[in-house]
């Protein structure tokens, strides 16, 4: 019988998402991939250090017991498989055990993201985190400049989640660029008992919930909304998280406040909004991913002269 990963928390994982890459990056910007590969072999028994995303897989996969499997890290790749022997090799060196990987020398590894079932999927590029999302896959750029995650919690992975257009649609955000924050804050109240859509991270709170029932002896996993949604409009966040039957473990409704500073209390492994100014600040304290989906990333917005923001 084929081995299955149905019932386990699937990332799919970029090199440079996992690891630091970045000088031999720019070597292959360049335009020589040869001296890329030659200099990935020179170095392929040199560990390479840790990237935006090390912590959080890190800790993911130390959900794992010998006879319980419930999280796969499966390395998504645009790298060539000789340079791929390198970043098997790190992760070796790292104590972490990820047996599986795509290696695509420079083709599209986002369509080998359905045949894995992934929960999530980290790159650090672009292109290929929209492809991710118009897939309908939970997916994020990792904000290369991030700070690394803190050390204070070595036995709990942290979470944050914006929430329009990450875990909720970005329904109540289209009044707002259409309309207004009057316009938003009487649609959200006039609605707060209706639960808003599903947004693109919905999937990955519920896997997440559903690995933080299923309890470990050594792992905590703790997730918290961060938003600057505030009263009233919180009622109809916390309504959408009830309707689902899945919680969070702490909510911050900011009210526009800057997230950063409170993330760094949060300490979180990871930090997911689709608003580039945010995730921009909030690198400055975490470990940061942008979410290039919901109409604040559409071409038409983006293209506007003086678009409005709300951090959500």
């Amino acid at each position: 019988m084929p081995v299955s990963l149905q019932d386990q928390l699937v990332v799919a994982i970029s090199s440079r998402a996992l690891f630091d890459f970045e000088e031999e990056n720019r070597l292959f910007e360049t335009g020589d991939p040869q001296a890329y590969v030659d200099l990935q072999m020179q170095r392929i028994d040199v560990p390479a250090p840790p990237g935006v995303a090390f912590s959080l897989v890190k800790k993911l996969l130390a959900f794992n017991e010998p006879d319980h499997q419930r999280v796969e890290v499966v390395v998504l790749s645009r790298n060539d498989p000789v340079s791929g022997l390198r970043v098997f090799r790190s992760v070796s060196a790292a104590g972490m055990r990820v047996e599986r990987g795509v290696f695509t020398q420079g083709r599209d590894p986002f369509r080998y993201l359905k045949p894995l079932g992934a929960h999530l999927f980290l790159s650090a590029n672009e292109a290929d985190v929209r492809q991710a999302l118009a897939m309908g896959f939970p997916a994020a750029r990792v904000a290369i400049g991030s700070a690394r995650a803190g050390e204070n919690h070595p036995h709990e992975v942290r979470i944050a989640f914006d929430g329009d257009a990450v875990l909720f649609s970005d329904e109540a955000e289209q009044v707002f660029q259409k309309r207004g924050l009057k316009a938003f804050q009487a649609h959200e109240k006039r609605k707060a008992n209706l639960p808003l859509p599903d947004g693109p991270f919905k999937p990955l709170l519920a896997a997440l919930h559903r690995l933080q029932q299923a309890g470990s002896q050594t792992m905590r996993l703790r997730t918290a909304l961060v938003t600057a949604r505030s009263a009233p409009a919180n009622e109809r966040a916390i309504q959408t998280l009830m309707s689902w039957d899945v919680g969070v473990d702490e909510a911050m409704f900011l009210g526009g406040l800057a997230k950063g500073e409170f993330l760094r209390e949060f300490e979180p492994d990871f930090f997911f909004d689709d608003q580039t100014g945010h995730i921009e600040h909030a690198a400055q304290h975490v470990p940061a991913g942008h979410v290039a989906g919901g109409v604040t990333n559409s071409r038409v917005v983006s293209e506007t002269p003086g678009r409005r923001q709300r951090s959500k």
